[in-house]
């Protein structure tokens, strides 16, 4: 696996959001209106989750607006959107082209407010280098398992962090050969992180699904 693919798998999990929320050179609307998956996804612990196919390709455009507002617990307020190949800022002072695609949604600002991600790998990713994914985000600082959380697909992880006074919950996971992921980062405690978490997650895979 291309160290850059792993070393974002360590960034995407801490609270900075440095991989997925601090890119650059990238659409700052929000993505563009299109079919979207259903507000009221299955609930993820009801999905089989194994069984999904998810696509190495752009599926912003389909999430469901109201599942983003139930992200965020407001309307979103700023957006971005990335596509494989694009020059990004991964982190304060290190650029480098994006793998992936993905997308953000914030509301209540970017530094005191919430925001929600999504982002697939644009690269197949094996069992073996899941696995070293998995144990890459499990050593992020400040992050622990999620306690009962719901199956992501296979080799999957899911990690409530903690730092600086911020919160997420990440769930990542392999479907076939896609390594896909989700966050909800709040500033604060947020008690119902986890669950909201778990719903954006089912919402960001229904969209993805091939």
């Amino acid at each position: 696996m291309p160290r850059a693919l792993l070393a974002h798998a360590v960034v995407a999990v801490s609270l900075t959001g440095l991989l997925a929320g601090g890119l650059t050179g990238c659409d700052s609307s929000e993505p563009a209106a299109g079919p979207t998956s259903s507000a009221t996804a299955t609930p993820l612990g009801q999905v089989a989750t194994a069984t999904v196919a998810v696509a190495r390709d752009g599926f912003c455009e389909r999430v469901a607006p109201a599942s983003i507002e139930a992200a965020l617990a407001a309307a979103p307020d700023a957006s971005d959107a990335w596509a494989n190949g694009e020059r990004a800022r991964l982190a304060p002072g290190v650029s480098d082209v994006a793998h992936e695609y993905g997308c953000s949604w914030t509301a209540g600002g970017t530094k005191g407010g919430t925001t929600a991600r999504a982002w697939v790998f644009a690269p197949p990713v094996t069992p073996d280098q899941a696995d070293d994914l998995r144990r890459a985000a499990a050593r992020t600082r400040g992050c622990e398992p999620l306690p009962g959380a719901p199956a992501f697909g296979a080799h999957d992880v899911a990690l409530r962090c903690s730092t600086g006074g911020d919160e997420t919950v990440a769930f990542h996971g392999l479907f076939g050969d896609a390594w896909l992921s989700c966050t909800i980062r709040v500033a604060g405690a947020g008690e119902d992180l986890p669950d909201r978490a778990e719903s954006w997650c089912a919402s960001v895979l229904a969209a993805a699904a091939a």
